[in-house]
């Protein structure tokens, strides 16, 4: 009687899947549909801050497409660790190229803490000329369009912070497109769930805006300087000081290098110990988005005719969330060109959670640490 008690229950389990991606479709053709708040006159200056560690894919026209934005009045900042740092000459030729832009080049920062990248932040934002900040990572492209549809919910007083969802660039190897594809069929029909069932409450670390008054409240980006997850702890911060986090309707899009299939699982570990240490129920909560192990158990619990049937409604299912967010919502065509590596990339986000809850060690940057309480603890060095 019991076991059948739990057989039931595993099974009314095994339904949540479906209603995941169900949810997903609905929140992506009302996020998409939603009418965006462009006041034409609402353009205040704006400083674009770029911390920078070494060269990506396509760094030149990542950092080029920053400095084609049709809008009035805005400077970028770049910030490098040293003088040694081999982005120096790309951000010096784009100084060169764009001579009507103002564009600085920041090199050093005080070691505040052990998050080199929010270290370089609170220079930036000190050396910063305007009130309005947008944090962009170096692997970011954007349309021309971008501050304007970024800037343009501060136009209500209500909003502290806005963030973008991201589609991936690749080079067309099965590994890059693995994890490219994961952002817009996986992560952002999360994120758009989670927007539909009570709003944003953390930003997302491709891109957050913000102001100096609402970075001041949360006692700047120096409180931040020893997390592991700053994105989610500006964001967090900010909203519990009352004020919204709006999610903008215009994706940008991330460069993802070459990788091997064992770098890409390693990074795909490393972004769900992100979500375990900043929201450990969110992570847990991963497992009713993912049919494939539900399916396996149905094949256990009830026949292997039955877990068939489940996976291929629940693929089916999977698809169109896909389709619909990525590709009609966010634009991406990596969606319809591979959307046959979607079983593969389940399969592989699958082994990356599961992963994630044995002790792991951070590979951040040619150093290693361990995450303790959310905070970056260095990995002691051995002699």
């Amino acid at each position: 009687m019991i076991w059948t008690g739990i057989r039931d229950a595993l099974l009314a389990l095994a339904a949540a899947p479906f209603a995941y991606y169900f949810a997903a479709i609905l929140a992506g053709s009302a996020f998409f549909r939603k009418r965006p708040s462009d006041p034409k006159d609402f353009t205040p200056p704006v400083s674009i801050l770029r911390p920078i560690c070494g060269l990506d894919r396509e760094t030149y026209q990542n950092y080029e497409s920053f400095c084609r934005q049709d809008y009035p009045e805005f400077e970028i900042l770049f910030s490098v660790s040293d003088e040694s740092d081999p982005a120096i000459p790309t951000i010096q030729k784009l100084i060169g190229d764009f001579p009507q832009r103002s564009i600085r080049l920041l090199i050093g920062s005080e070691p505040l803490g052990e998050s080199d990248k929010v270290n370089k932040l609170c220079r930036m934002t000190r050396e910063a000329r305007y009130d309005f900040l947008i944090v962009s990572d170096s692997d970011v492209r954007v349309e021309p369009g971008f501050l304007r549809a970024v800037v343009a919910p501060f136009s209500n007083p209500e909003v502290g912070g806005v963030t973008c969802l991201y589609r991936g660039i690749t080079d067309g190897s099965l590994p890059a497109d693995i994890e490219a594809l994961g952002n817009s069929t996986d992560f952002a029909p999360g994120v758009l769930v989670a927007w539909l069932f009570g709003g944003l409450t953390f930003m997302l670390g491709a891109v957050m805006a913000t102001t100096k008054k609402h970075l001041g409240e949360i006692g700047g980006f120096e409180s931040l300087v020893d997390y592991f997850c700053d994105d989610y702890e500006l964001g967090n911060r900010i909203a519990a000081r009352g004020y919204r986090i709006e999610l903008s309707r215009l994706p940008v899009a991330v460069d993802y290098p070459y990788e091997t299939f064992g770098g890409a699982f390693r990074h795909q570990v490393r972004w769900n110990l992100s979500i375990r240490a900043s929201r450990p129920w969110g992570h847990l909560g991963l497992i009713f988005t993912q049919a494939l192990p539900w399916a396996v158990l149905v094949g256990a619990l009830v026949s292997p005719r039955a877990a068939i049937g489940y996976f291929a409604a629940a693929f089916l299912l999977r698809n169109a969330a896909a389709i619909s967010v990525g590709f009609v919502g966010m634009k991406d065509p990596l969606v319809l060109r591979r959307l046959w590596i979607v079983l593969l990339r389940d399969v592989f986000a699958f082994f990356a959670w599961a992963a994630s809850f044995f002790p792991q060690r951070i590979h951040w940057r040619g150093q290693e640490f361990y995450v303790r309480k959310r905070l970056l603890v260095p990995v002691p060095t051995r002699h």
